[in-house]
């Protein structure tokens, strides 16, 4: 009995050694990834980050030390390592403005099977104005109940309130840029759900911002954040939380609440619109 585990166990590091592809290639996990978008000027360096975790039914674990790349019309223009926290940083400087859909997927790893994630590189001119809109003024809201909601599973199906994708189609066809502004502990898998959202009701495509939360501290750090970095044309909000308008409030810049909220909630100088066919005559 003894003889023969000896043997087993003498085969087993022989194939390990002679063909350890094999060996390893039956262990590798399933894993997927997530990116953020990213905002960027022509001919100036962007970075992009992507994250990548297990994708395992019971545990969900960041995975570090694997190579992943960025890919952007089918070449791959950076890699870098993942660290401890899954997180991976990849540098790429784009030339002309625009939308650029990027593609992060593992490189060459003797641990971890194929996995790809997708993200938009968000390439505009400073001189353009840009929209910040929460993405909850864009949502129906769902009726309260007493059964407690289960995450992006209920939001996903939220529909769009009317006139919405119409509308902000109109401002941003010809002038405006937007930045969409999401609520989320986890920005990866937020920014993940945010995009899909707004591709499947085919609202125009822009830059997705998320934040931990939508307060007046948080938005208003992030304002002055864009503005210290050169986006100065950052001044109209539309949005539905009264912290997200006080923000804009705060900097004598302009706030626009839709739909219109309950009284109260309306901070002083904030514009109110009942719909987003009202929203433009605001601007």
């Amino acid at each position: 009995m003894m003889l023969s585990i000896r043997r087993a166990c003498l085969v087993f590091i022989l194939i390990g050694t002679a063909f350890p592809d094999l060996l390893f290639a039956a262990e590798k996990s399933s894993a997927a990834i997530f990116v953020k978008d990213t905002l960027t000027t022509p001919g100036q360096p962007a970075t992009v980050e992507a994250k990548l975790v297990s994708k395992h039914l019971v545990l969900i674990a960041a995975l570090g030390g694997e190579p992943l790349e960025l890919v952007v019309d089918g070449k791959v223009v950076a890699e870098a390592l993942t660290g401890w926290d899954g997180r991976a940083f990849l540098t790429f400087t784009p030339k002309a403005q625009g939308l650029v859909s990027v593609q992060v997927r593992v490189g060459k790893s003797p641990r971890v099977d194929q996995a790809e994630g997708q993200a938009n590189l968000v390439v505009w001119e400073k001189r353009q104005p840009i929209l910040l809109i929460e993405l909850s003024s864009l949502r129906e809201q769902p009726a309260p109940s007493r059964v407690p909601p289960v995450g992006a599973t209920i939001e996903s199906e939220q529909k769009p309130l009317a006139d919405a994708v119409e509308e902000l189609g109109k401002l941003t066809q010809f002038y405006y840029r937007v930045i969409y502004v999401v609520e989320g502990r986890d920005g990866f898998q937020r920014s993940a759900d945010a995009r899909e959202w707004l591709k499947n009701h085919k609202f125009p495509t822009g830059y997705v911002l998320t934040l931990p939360v939508i307060d007046t501290n948080t938005m208003g750090t992030k304002i002055d954040e864009l503005h210290t970095a050169g986006w100065r044309t950052v001044k109209v909000g539309v949005g539905r939380s009264k912290g997200f308008a006080e923000a804009f409030l705060q900097r004598r810049l302009e706030a626009i609440m839709v739909p219109e909220p309950s009284k109260g909630e309306v901070p002083r100088k904030a514009k109110v619109a009942k719909d987003w066919k009202e929203v433009r005559k605001k601007l």
